[in-house]
């Protein structure tokens, strides 16, 4: 009976120790590449920053250079399939005493036993090499650009994430067209902006230091007022004007623009709401959706319950998408199915910096857009006859397709004459108005009024 329970007590530990042997390598174990992930990374680092010397070692970040494209064009499979491909290259590189894992995402971190900043590209160099190497046996060649990040560590007492954040930090401030870049003390300062940008952000929504600008669209035709983006400006009481490419990349990164997409969409209703109470005429006012909403399948129930909230009629709130959104071959199909919700809803939806992507023509095909706003950069140079023919061309498909044109970024009279001729519907631009704040919008446009500008 003793060497019964004996057995029974040693089956019953050996079969716990297996059962966390197992949840351990299925915790620390990536499940596309089979080898460590970031937590096996992150764990893998302590334990040798722990007997590891100052100086001796350097943590990469690599970034795969437009890895949304390959997803889009060739599906998700080829898309894992490279990923793990990529792993597989890299792990050759890797030395006895390093770490390599991949990120949740489609990134790698690597912990190179090196701090020689040319020992680091060369090693980086070869690697790249060698993840390109399939070139050598396909008819077509393409290469991959692997974009580098690096922190040398001269302090491995830092904590881990603030190690992996400075390699981050490093590929994302990389200017030029050099993949690497060195971590410096001039990024930790922007690190402590974004820090401090972080952490002032929801004390600013309650306090209203956003503030919303309007900028006039006008209509070519007759001249009149046809609509206004709305705009966001951080004015904050101890730093001043705050510049929105400071905080719109890490809001879009860290997910709070959704948070400031909804106020700013709010704002906007309190203000026609104030007009209808006014009885002032109204006009269509757009707003920018981030492509972080699409997380969520339910989004749009808070901008229809604020929508019914201030009484807003229907076709008076446009929402603008960048090319962006429809990247992902997954979340196209969910885009999709948004504007249609959208239109239910009695919103407008517009494509803004129309053109600039790979597949504008396609998107007017495939999704039910109102508005295509025409980016900038085509109204540069519109000497070049080239410029005018894509112009007129893009102006022609959209009425033939019933979809209004804004031209984006108007600010000279060549520009806005030649646009005339052109038949365009609407410009938006310096040459009629910078961006307003709503107190100075209403008095622009009552003076304008007045001045019989647009009559």
């Amino acid at each position: 009976m003793t060497y019964l329970v004996c057995f029974l007590f040693l089956s019953v530990i050996l079969f716990y120790r297996l059962r966390q042997k197992q949840v351990e390598r299925i915790a620390f174990t990536d499940a596309l590449t089979g080898g460590m992930n970031d937590t096996a990374f992150r764990a893998a680092y302590e334990k040798l920053a722990a007997r590891m010397e100052p100086s001796t070692y350097a943590v990469v970040f690599l970034n795969i250079k437009g890895f949304k494209f390959i997803n889009e064009y060739f599906g998700s499979a080829a898309g894992n399939d490279t990923l793990k491909y990529i792993y597989s290259k890299l792990i050759r590189h890797i030395c006895t005493g390093e770490i390599a894992a991949r990120d949740n995402s489609d990134c790698f971190f690597l912990c190179l036993k090196e701090h020689s900043k040319e020992a680091i590209r060369y090693r980086l160099q070869k690697m790249t090499a060698d993840i390109n190497s399939f070139n050598a046996s396909s008819d077509i060649e393409y290469q991959f650009t692997i974009l580098q990040g690096i922190y040398l560590v001269d302090d491995p007492k830092l904590d881990v994430t603030i190690v992996l954040d400075r390699a981050r930090t490093a590929c994302r401030q990389r200017h030029g067209t050099d993949p690497c870049s060195f971590f410096h003390p001039e990024m930790a300062k922007q690190m402590q902006l974004e820090y401090e940008l972080n952490t002032m952000f929801e004390d600013s929504i309650k306090k209203r230091d956003f503030q919303i600008y309007l900028q006039p669209k006008v209509r070519l035709a007759d001249l009149t007022l046809s609509g206004a983006e709305a705009l966001v400006r951080w004015i904050h009481p101890d730093k001043g004007m705050i510049c929105p490419s400071d905080f719109i990349p890490l809001f879009e990164e860290n997910g709070k623009i959704c948070r400031l997409d909804l106020y700013v969409y709010e704002t906007v209703c309190a203000y026609l709401h104030k007009r209808i109470e006014q009885q002032k005429d109204l006009f269509p006012i757009s707003v920018n959706l981030s492509r972080a909403h699409f997380k969520d399948l339910n989004f749009l129930r808070k901008f229809s319950e604020l929508k019914a909230k201030y009484g807003i009629p229907d076709g008076m709130i446009e929402f603008e998408l960048t090319e962006y959104s429809f990247l992902d071959k997954q979340q196209r199909e969910m885009v999709k199915n948004c504007i249609k919700q959208m239109h239910r809803l009695g919103f407008h939806c517009a494509l803004d910096d129309f053109g600039v992507g790979y597949s504008a023509l396609a998107l007017l095909k495939d999704f039910d857009v109102d508005t295509i706003k025409l980016d900038r950069q085509f109204f540069v140079d519109m000497t070049n006859p080239k410029a005018q023919t894509i112009i007129s061309g893009f102006i022609e498909i959209s009425e033939k397709l019933g979809i209004h044109l804004v031209a984006e970024g108007i600010e000279t009279k060549e520009q806005m004459e030649l646009l005339k001729q052109f038949h365009c519907e609407m410009v938006q631009g310096y040459y009629f108005s910078k961006p307003l704040t709503i107190d100075e919008f209403e008095k622009w446009k009552d003076t304008m009024q007045k001045q019989k500008v647009f009559k």
